[in-house]
């Protein structure tokens, strides 16, 4: 506690290069190409624009290993002028040391010290502008499908530190489609006013932004199920096809008989009987 007249203790904000930063970000989008057929963002999901000044929240489903990866090339294609936070499980983040270069701070999720590593990283990320605090708000892996979704309780506490702050719900799902490699699907819901969850008293907050991500998660869901591309904006594309000797021999064939060669599932089904 400070005496009157004495100014407050600067927040010390988590470690973070934007040169690291940049650097992971492209790593990752090459790694994201190489590695699924595509990053599709639903047409109605696009996320709703945050004033320069306005603090970001922005919570998730922890559906797969991929998250990491994946909302960095997000936050980094579709927030380009914000430096991106996010907490980490400590011991993880002991093996993979790379990401405390980029803005991920350490949690231990077992126990009353990580609530408040939580806390304090958290404030001294929504204490300025420019900036946006990234979490995967389950605090565990869970199945697209599971209800309720069990979001953990500290993101209910972000309004009481940041009440300026933005609040983006953001639903992450993978499938298989028509190509060897997944697909990643992503879709941001309505924005919520921290003030106005902070109206509310911490269980009915917490619940609303549950509230919020699981009908985000229901109608990117429903899209995916479609399987209809037209429905979603690509991010990001990846190498499509089976390669080696099926694409090989697909491309001659093509080339014998004056055809345009596209690799992928949907074309090859296409193409004529020889």
């Amino acid at each position: 506690m400070t005496g009157r007249g004495v100014p407050p203790i600067p927040l010390e904000l988590p470690e973070r290069s934007a040169f690291v930063w940049r650097f992971m970000a492209g790593y990752l989008d090459r790694f994201v190409r190489r590695h699924m057929n595509a990053l599709r963002l639903a047409r109605w999901g696009v996320p709703a624009s945050v004033e320069a000044g306005t603090p970001l929240v922005v919570y998730c489903n922890h559906p797969a290993w991929w998250d990491a990866a994946i909302l960095i090339v997000i936050g980094d294609r579709l927030f380009p002028d914000r430096a991106c936070y996010a907490p980490f499980d400590e011991a993880m983040l002991k093996r993979y040391g790379i990401f405390k270069r980029i803005g991920a701070f350490p949690v231990d999720p077992e126990s009353r010290r990580g609530a408040a590593q939580f806390m304090t990283a958290s404030r001294a990320v929504l204490s300025g502008p420019g900036r946006a605090l990234w979490i995967t708000a389950q605090g565990r892996f869970a199945d697209v499908r599971t209800r309720p979704l069990g979001l953990k309780g500290g993101i209910a506490r972000l309004p009481e530190i940041a009440p300026d702050a933005l609040v983006l719900p953001l639903a992450l799902e993978y499938a298989f489609w028509e190509e060897r490699g997944a697909e990643a699907f992503c879709a941001f819901g309505t924005p919520i006013r921290a003030g106005d969850l902070l109206a509310l008293p911490r269980p009915e907050r917490l619940a609303r932004m549950e509230a919020a991500l699981t009908d985000t998660l229901d109608r990117l869901s429903a899209d995916v199920i479609a399987r209809d591309p037209a429905r979603f904006e690509t991010l990001v594309s990846g190498k499509r096809g089976v390669g080696g000797i099926y694409d090989g021999w697909r491309r001659l064939g093509a080339m014998l008989t004056g055809r345009r060669f596209e690799s992928g599932h949907r074309a090859a089904r296409q193409e004529p009987d020889r």
